[in-house]
């Protein structure tokens, strides 16, 4: 238990040897306060003849003493054996130990750890407003980033490359490569097929080799003459040559013109086809499926990964080494803006407390026995006398009072009951 003490310089913990210090000074004065007793008794009993008004004192002494050792019994019985004498019902704590650790952990589960207790702990402390306050400014939301940021470097600085590696390819090979990649492939051309995307793509096609048979006259017309008999005069061949050459431009233009060209309803019908093979022509199916297997086997996806995972981990760690990152920078600013949200938008909070006193809730509903069972647990692993030692030094100093007030109001009892007799029968 936590205990502070107070000085000149400021406010400092109450260790046990500041504990032990007081409890022997609290038994030094119960002791003496009980040597005083003695003293007067005896003082008052010697002369009480000769002075009758002695009597009374006497009486008082003889209370406050019996009313000094019964109560120095019963503390002292608390702890250990009065004089080492094994008297029945003494020494409780030390014997009753287990005992008092179960039934201060059912104490405990009972009382505090209450569903209903917990929950309305929560509510009433504002946890959001409070949180989104404290977020909201600068200086905490950068600590937040730090703490964010030394976090995601020490995890993956501990993380160990090949188990995350192995993760991926995992992943990988189950969601990316066991399925078969027709049918999706079937699917999504299908779609855009639909949807008339590819056109663009075709128009973009038809621009480019348009632009290619312009610039590569010559080519075409080596072609041409590579491919005509060799008894054909070479003024002939290119002739023919810049003739298909033309011809060839000319039909690329047609299509490009034409929306409805022959070419472009060709073309469709192939890939619409295409599209209905991939997802329902077994052969086409294995045909993709191996040329799946043969451009990602074993090597390449395990490669793959690698690659994947140290590009992400040099990016994280370049993010947040540098506090002026894009990373560090957005994560800082959306720390403030939750913090801000937290702290303005009521229902943001009320919905975020009722969160958080769910989860309690059900920690507590879930957990309660075990939490409980640390207490239970922790006093059964102590040693008899040193739990009675612990327990001594927290509240033994305060069980001195009681023989103190037992001595005082033994004086008072002893010295009433000897005047109410005394009136009594003279």
């Amino acid at each position: 238990m936590a205990t502070e003490v107070r000085y000149d310089g400021g406010v400092r913990a109450l260790t046990d040897a500041d504990r032990a210090a007081g409890l022997r000074q609290m038994k030094r004065i119960a002791g003496g306060l009980l040597l005083a007793m003695a003293v007067v008794f005896l003082i008052a009993f010697a002369f009480q003849d000769r002075y009758p008004w002695l009597e009374y004192v006497r009486a008082a002494a003889e209370g406050g003493m019996v009313g000094a050792l019964a109560d120095w019994f019963a503390v002292t019985a608390l702890f250990r054996h009065p004089l080492g004498l094994k008297i029945p019902h003494t020494a409780i704590i030390p014997r009753k130990k287990d005992q008092i650790g179960a039934s201060l952990g059912g104490f405990v589960e009972d009382n505090f750890l209450s569903e209903e207790v917990v929950k309305a702990k929560i509510a009433s402390l504002g946890v959001s407003a409070r949180t989104g306050a404290w977020l909201e400014q600068p200086q905490n939301a950068d600590r937040v980033a730090r703490e964010g940021a030394a976090a995601i470097r020490a995890a993956m600085l501990v993380l160990n490359d090949e188990d995350v590696q192995d993760v991926i390819e995992s992943m990988a090979r189950r969601h990316l490569l066991a399925p078969e990649w027709g049918p999706p492939l079937g699917k999504l051309a299908k779609r855009v097929l639909d949807d008339g995307h590819h056109l663009k793509l075709v128009d973009l096609l038809l621009d480019r080799a348009g632009d290619w048979v312009l610039d590569n006259q010559e080519t075409v017309s080596r072609l041409v003459a590579d491919r005509s008999p060799t008894w054909v005069p070479s003024f002939v061949d290119s002739l023919m040559g810049d003739k298909v050459h033309m011809e060839l431009y000319r039909f690329i233009v047609s299509i490009q013109d034409d929306p409805d060209h022959q070419v472009r309803r060709q073309l469709d019908v192939y890939l619409q086809s295409l599209a209905q093979d991939l997802q329902h022509d077994p052969d086409m199916i294995a045909r993709v499926e191996h040329l799946k297997n043969n451009a990602l086997g074993d090597p390449e996806v395990r490669q793959l990964a690698a690659r994947i995972w140290e590009t992400i981990k040099r990016a994280m760690l370049q993010a947040v080494d540098d506090p002026q990152s894009e990373l560090s920078l957005k994560f800082t600013a959306a720390v403030r803006d939750f913090g801000h949200r937290l702290a303005n938008d009521a229902d943001l909070a009320a919905k975020v407390d009722g969160w958080i006193e769910e989860a309690a809730g059900y920690l507590v509903r879930t957990y309660r026995s075990q939490i409980a069972g640390v207490i239970t647990e922790t006093v059964e692993r102590w040693d008899a006398e040193e739990t009675s030692r612990k327990i001594e030094l927290q509240v033994g100093r305060d069980l001195q009072f009681i023989r103190i007030n037992g001595t005082v109001v033994g004086s008072l009892a002893g010295l009433v009951i000897f005047t109410i007799a005394h009136a009594i029968f003279g």
